[in-house]
């Protein structure tokens, strides 16, 4: 009855294209570190890939790269802040193929560069 109750009945209904989706967001957020092939993706979820990215974008508000990439960024961010890696290990760590690139959309999504999350001992972040 609540606004979203059709979208958890589509979720559990077992072959729907939200539990698709669903499915698929598992995969990528377990494979968040290689190439994403949404095409592979779209087979796997039984739906051509233009069906595939309009459900998925229904869903989750985003593009399924541009969800991997959030997932990318977000570990990263835990890796430099939580883990003390430095800025290009956990770039490489995420899959990014390119530290500077990786500089730029880290910077781009949460507003300032890498550098500045980079754990400090007794220093609150």
């Amino acid at each position: 009855m609540a606004n979203h109750g059709g979208m958890l009945r589509q979720l559990m209904q077992r072959d729907s294209h939200a539990s698709r989706i669903s499915r698929a967001i598992g995969r990528i957020q377990t494979d968040y570190h290689v190439p994403l092939a949404v095409a592979g993706l779209a087979d796997e979820a039984g739906m051509s890939p233009s069906s595939f990215h309009q459900h998925f974008k229904q869903i989750t508000g985003t593009t399924p790269l541009q969800y991997q990439k959030d997932l990318r960024l977000m570990e990263a961010r835990r890796l430099i802040a939580m883990d003390g890696h430095s800025v290009s290990s956990a770039a490489y760590e995420v899959g990014y193929e390119s530290a500077t690139q990786f500089s730029r959309e880290y910077a781009r999504k949460f507003g300032s560069p890498p550098r500045n999350d980079v754990f400090r001992p007794g220093i609150a972040l």
